[in-house]
């Protein structure tokens, strides 16, 4: 008689996932793009010309805000994160593509979010004007506690029902918003600066922006592995106050 496999018991997790799947982007991409302008069929010939001519183009391009050389690439992550992080995430509509996990055809897994001992819990201010701060120790035990419990009870219930044959598409109205889920993410170099200067915070940044922590470290993973892929157009995008062209 075959055993019925045990349930899998829920795992809580403070990191975030970002990987780099599939790419299609550097510099010389922006450059004959905006050479094309002048140069029109010889814009191909232009790439390996001065590369401190091609640097100062790349710059001129952002300070003056010319965006669309930036937009002749493509970079597809893989990214893992709570769902409360992805509903912020698809606020980015313009130059983004998202195709993520579906609780309608398969049965989600329980991983869910726990912040871990780093993540700043309490806020003081008003809204336009509040700061985090970090929490006390028994803060922080309050909250490990209280989001573990919760998250198995509702992993259980969410079991229970699709046990008594209740519809996946149903039953998952009843997991938080601390489920990890997943996606592929494509964009452009233009619509992830414009991700990056609203979702990170960074001492260049000329406009102040005051993102989720969550969110923010995965904006931090995209631009790590964004900025080794076009180091001339993340100098300019740095340089010029983060804003995007």
């Amino acid at each position: 008689m075959t055993e019925t496999p045990a349930p899998p018991a829920p795992s809580f997790r403070s990191d975030m996932t970002v990987e780099l799947v599939k790419h299609s982007a550097s510099d010389t991409d922006v450059l004959w793009a905006a050479r094309v302008s002048t140069a029109g069929e010889q814009s191909l010939d232009e790439l390996n010309k001065d590369p401190e001519r091609s640097k100062g183009l790349i710059n001129f391009l952002m300070r003056d805000r010319h965006g669309s050389p930036f937009e002749h690439n493509s970079l597809t992550f893989f990214i893992s994160a709570p769902l409360f992080v992805f509903r912020e995430f698809h606020r980015h509509r313009v130059g983004w593509s998202y195709n993520e996990e579906s609780g309608r055809y398969r049965q989600l897994q329980p991983v869910f979010y726990v912040p871990d001992a780093d993540r700043k819990l309490v806020q003081q201010g008003r809204p336009g004007k509040y700061e985090f701060v970090p929490g006390t120790e028994e803060q922080h035990e309050l909250t490990s506690r209280s989001m573990a419990d919760v998250y198995r009870k509702a992993y259980e219930t969410y079991e229970e029902m699709l046990a008594a044959g209740v519809a996946r598409e149903v039953a998952r109205a009843v997991l938080p918003v601390g489920l990890y889920s997943s996606m592929y993410a494509t964009c452009n170099a233009r619509s992830l600066m414009h991700f990056l200067g609203l979702r990170t915070q960074h001492e260049q940044a000329r406009v102040p922006s005051f993102p989720q922590r969550e969110i923010e470290m995965v904006g931090e993973l995209m631009e790590e592995q964004w900025a080794k892929l076009m180091p001339l157009t993340h100098a300019a995008f740095n340089a010029n106050g983060r804003v995007a062209p």
